[in-house]
């Protein structure tokens, strides 16, 4: 598909907006899912994507293991067409790495008849308004299309839309590394000894690593598949050594839980766990990162404060696996409502927050919850969350599938979210005043 068969800028008004395709930014599992929702019920699409692939994000750390089976990864519109294609479905119970949730699920559904004459590569959207309305217009705004800028190959091109739903992710914009928020000051002191996350430890980047001494920071699941490969590495490589550095005072979500209904994540938990426990691991707690200076042998000083007190530690490699935000910069002219906290649509926010919501589970979610005061845009997928964690794959299917609903104009369905997501088992962050939120 080019971006010349696109519908011609025009403006069309009331119902005529029905006869122009919705726009779906970004070709990763979340968005390519909206694709297959709406070809289902016979919505037109246009889906952008910025790389020359699906799935591009995941690829970056395809050599890390999912702890979702097969059966929670692939959504449930996008496996029908599949299907239809002759599809050899992977086992159910089984965890794919990342790499295989590219090659035998998102490349071939982006193949798929259905979609793929609606597939834009290398079309990266740099901005999204309505159609000779910036965002303080109000007149006639719902009956005006939406108009995406897209950068591709070179040139600029305008793509008119009936609605958007915005699936860009959050891995290419990390959070900073300090305690702050913000990239260390003196970050350019250090080029190349710090590394976003999930490193490919044990593949592409193990010289990076091998013999040295690497500092993790981070309190999530990124943080421990890094941990895990770095120790697998250690018991390789001689003179590899490992520190863990976390704000909190413990790293409870990480360990999980027994009653954890995702066997792979309760794994995870418990294999971290066994690495502190033995000394493989020095988890560093309680420590908050100011900034980053160079040391002694090319080495990194990472400078903090621990319980209040300055703490430094040397290391020769630093991991910021401290979480991700939100891109937020092409969404400048729609009006958006975003908590203050996370970034996420402000009613999803309170389920999500880790300030009040101790649990890492999070209640089935669909349109209401993701609906802004701009008619018909949609954040969705991991971007939704906005610096909140816990984000798991089937959610972001079902709120797919809960705006698809909405557009076909099935309200109803749309507001039917039917979904039951694995406990987590953990509730004891003890953010919340009184107890926990999941008591």
């Amino acid at each position: 598909m080019s971006i010349e068969s696109l519908p011609t800028p025009t403006v069309p008004t009331g119902r005529a907006l029905d006869h122009l395709p919705v726009a779906i930014i970004g070709a990763g599992p979340v968005g390519l899912a909206a694709a297959a929702q709406l070809a289902e019920r016979g919505i037109g699409f246009v889906v952008l994507e910025a790389e020359p692939t699906a799935g591009t994000s995941v690829a970056a750390w395809g050599h890390t293991r999912l702890f979702s089976p097969w059966e929670f990864v692939v959504d449930a519109a996008a496996g029908r067409l599949l299907d239809a294609a002759g599809w050899d479905s992977p086992q159910a119970t089984r965890m794919p790495y990342g790499r295989d949730l590219v090659a035998d699920y998102l490349l071939p559904l982006a193949a798929t008849p259905q979609l793929a004459p609606h597939i834009l590569f290398n079309s990266r959207v740099t901005g999204v308004s309505r159609q000779g309305m910036d965002r303080t217009r109000s007149g006639n705004r719902g009956s005006t299309p939406f108009l995406l800028r897209v950068a591709s190959v070179g040139e600029t091109s305008e793509v008119l839309a009936r609605a958007v739903i915005d699936t860009s992710g959050t891995y290419s914009t990390p959070n900073g590394l300090t305690a702050s928020g913000l990239e260390p000051a003196h970050a350019a002191l250090v080029p190349g000894r710090i590394t976003q996350a999930l490193p490919d430890v044990l593949g592409a980047d193990r010289e990076k690593f091998a013999g040295r001494h690497s500092l993790v920071v981070g309190a999530g699941h990124s943080a421990a598949n890094t941990l895990l490969k770095l120790a697998a590495l250690a018991r390789e490589e001689p003179g590899t050594t490992i520190t863990w550095a976390i704000r909190g005072a413990s790293p409870v979500r990480v360990y999980g839980s027994a009653a954890d209904e995702l066997e792979g994540r309760g794994q995870l938990g418990d294999d971290i766990h066994q690495l502190v426990r033995s000394g493989a691991v020095a988890l560093v707690d309680r420590f908050e990162v100011d900034d980053v200076l160079p040391a002694a042998s090319d080495r990194v000083a990472v400078v903090g404060r621990r319980r209040g007190t300055p703490t430094t530690i040397e290391a020769d490699r630093v991991v910021n696996a401290t979480g991700f935000r939100p891109d937020l910069e092409i969404l400048r002219e729609v009006r958006i409502s975003l908590d203050e906290i996370v970034e996420a649509p402000r009613a999803l926010a309170p389920l999500i927050d880790p300030n009040l919501h101790s649990c890492g589970s999070v209640p089935p979610h669909g349109v209401l919850e993701l609906s802004h005061p701009e008619p018909n845009f949609y954040i969705a997928g991991i971007k939704s969350y906005g610096r909140a964690t816990t984000f798991l794959l089937a959610t972001g299917y079902e709120q797919v599938r809960s705006i698809a609903d909405e557009l076909a104009g099935n309200r109803a369905a749309a507001r039917l979210v039917q979904l039951v997501l694995p406990e987590t088992g953990v509730c004891s962050t003890g953010a919340v005043s009184g107890g926990s939120c999941c008591a």
